[in-house]
């Protein structure tokens, strides 16, 4: 049974890392319900990274887009959000409105960070409500600090 998964960083249809998400696109745009803290941070490892932390009640609604994964797509997706990692992200449900119509309301699954995990970062920018082209302009990430970042960098269309 498909999983729906609501992407609002990088995983984005367009966004650097969308060759990573095999689901199918729900079509229209959606925002969290509740509100939570997004932000763009700078870690060691990754440049220009969003983050919504597991704080609900916090910050600004988030939009983003939703996909149907199945059950090994969804795996593969807990592999690159390193769920399995304390410092990773936690998949987390969450109730989504379309951006269109409040009352059109979906449920679904997100990755959020712990909020815990805030000051490990070396930059924080936000809150904001959307990752755009513009905040995600030079993300980058690499396996380890001392290795040169390989830039995910798409250009605008």
């Amino acid at each position: 049974m498909p999983t729906h998964l609501f992407v609002y960083g990088t995983l984005k249809e367009g966004f650097p890392n969308f060759h990573l998400n095999g689901g199918r696109r729900v079509v229209g745009h959606f925002r969290t319900r509740e509100r939570f803290p997004f932000y763009v941070v700078q870690l060691p490892t990754e440049h220009r990274a969003p983050w919504l932390l597991n704080s609900p009640g916090e910050g600004l609604q988030v939009v983003g887009q939703v996909f149907e994964v199945d059950p090994a797509q969804l795996a593969e997706m807990d592999v690159f959000e390193e769920v399995h990692l304390t410092t990773g992200y936690v998949r987390v449900p969450v109730e989504l409105e379309a951006t269109h119509d409040a009352t059109a309301r979906l449920h679904a699954h997100a990755y959020l960070k712990r909020p815990t995990e805030l000051p490990q970062c070396l930059a924080v920018e936000g809150p904001f409500a959307e990752y755009t082209l513009a905040l995600a302009e030079g993300y980058w990430i690499t396996d380890s600090p001392a290795v040169p970042p390989h830039s995910h960098q798409k250009d605008a269309p």
